[in-house]
């Protein structure tokens, strides 16, 4: 007998009791960003030198400091002597439990880890443009790991992510990020909405 693999109706009244795991964001987190989901995917791009991998790491530094298992998979820059200043500069050491670098790790490597029992729930992939994936290998990745939150990196083309799958990405994350001459500017389905100072020059 063929197996109904349709998925089951939710009543109006189940979805308002559906208790949901969301961060606990605080300060100005919260302010620009909510109460988001554990889960899903983010998009996070700018212009080279307006502080949008600065940005990054400063929000995989506040993931992983609520205990959250992080990887930050640098393709374009890996081990090198600006990552190293950069994790100086926002002091990863007080996280360093919680958050792993990997050296451009390829996205089937990547995979196959993600796989693994008790793997990172939280994965940054610094950038999508060096990641080289189509937008059915998004939905791929997405729909394989459910439970897990992405957040991509991505270069600018103007005012918007370069090229056509960072295009689509942006309309289907939950989280979206410009970062402009320091400044997050966030656009989140869970509330928030304040810009974030990511460094103040002056």
């Amino acid at each position: 007998m063929r197996k109904n693999t349709n998925k089951r109706a939710v009543s109006v009244n189940e979805l308002l009791k559906t208790k949901l795991r969301c961060f606990n964001f605080e300060g100005c987190w919260q302010d620009s960003f909510g109460l988001p989901e554990r889960r899903g995917t983010w998009i996070i791009w700018g212009k080279s030198g307006n502080g949008k991998t600065y940005f990054a790491l400063q929000l995989a530094k506040y993931l992983a400091s609520l205990g959250e298992q992080v990887v930050y998979n640098s393709l374009e820059q890996g081990i090198s002597v600006s990552m190293q200043r950069a994790y100086g500069l926002i002091d990863m050491t007080s996280v360093a439990r919680n958050l792993l670098l990997l050296d451009k790790e390829p996205i089937e490597e990547l995979i196959a880890r993600l796989s693994k029992h008790k793997s990172p729930n939280i994965i940054f992939i610094d950038s999508l443009q060096y990641a080289g994936l189509t937008y059915a290998e998004y939905k791929h990745l997405r729909q394989k790991f459910r439970a897990k939150l992405f957040i991509f990196i991505s270069h600018a083309d103007g005012s918007n992510p370069a090229g056509r799958v960072a295009s689509s990405i942006r309309y289907d994350v939950d989280v979206k990020i410009w970062v402009e001459g320091y400044k997050a500017f966030p656009v989140s389905r869970y509330g928030g909405g304040e810009v974030y100072t990511i460094w103040d020059k002056q």
